[in-house]
């Protein structure tokens, strides 16, 4: 097996491992544990798990933007990020309550499928991808998120919800108290 396919395989399996720990911290998780604020965050474990399950939703919509990013001349990509980071403050007011209203509309009883059918749409995804397209990268904005780089390749993207993912599911505060 090739560096890559192996690479592959483990994002592949880093996402399952994250549905897994979804669905059995949702069916788990009682009312109250839903309610309860989270760990350094403003959001309520439930918000904050809805926001777990938006990174996702959001690689789905970054992995076509690298594939163009990709291709286009190096200055496009530092300028389209120079600009994204230039909105740091409106996305981090979206961000915050884009996981607030996500979390009304996917509660817990309908987050679990949006998760499970988002990553396995990734999966899919990821295992038609060439090794060529897993290396090519682009700029992306630092000051968005703490596990975005200064460049990205598209492997490290198809990695990076389940970071993020996993960076989250240490501040949840489910079945503290119990």
């Amino acid at each position: 097996m090739t560096a890559s396919a192996l690479d592959r395989a483990a994002i592949a399996h880093g996402m399952s491992e994250a549905r897994g720990r979804l669905l059995e911290l949702l069916a788990s998780a009682d009312a109250e544990d839903l309610r309860r604020p989270s760990r350094g965050t403003r959001w309520t474990n439930e918000q904050l798990l809805f926001h777990m399950v938006f990174g996702y939703l959001v690689v789905r919509t970054l992995v076509p933007l690298v594939h163009v990013m990709s291709r286009l001349p190096a200055p496009i990509g530092r300028g389209f990020a120079a600009l994204l980071d230039s909105a740091r403050r409106p996305f981090h007011v979206v961000n915050y309550w884009g996981s607030c209203v996500g979390a009304r509309v996917f509660d817990h009883r309908r987050m679990g499928m949006l998760g499970d059918r988002t990553i396995t749409a990734l999966q899919r995804r990821l295992a038609r991808e060439t090794d060529a397209a897993l290396q090519r990268g682009m700029p992306f904005p630092t000051t968005w998120d703490p596990y975005f780089t200064r460049s990205m390749s598209l492997a490290e993207v198809y990695r990076y919800p389940t970071v993020h993912f996993e960076h989250h599911r240490r501040q949840l505060t489910i079945h503290d108290g119990r």
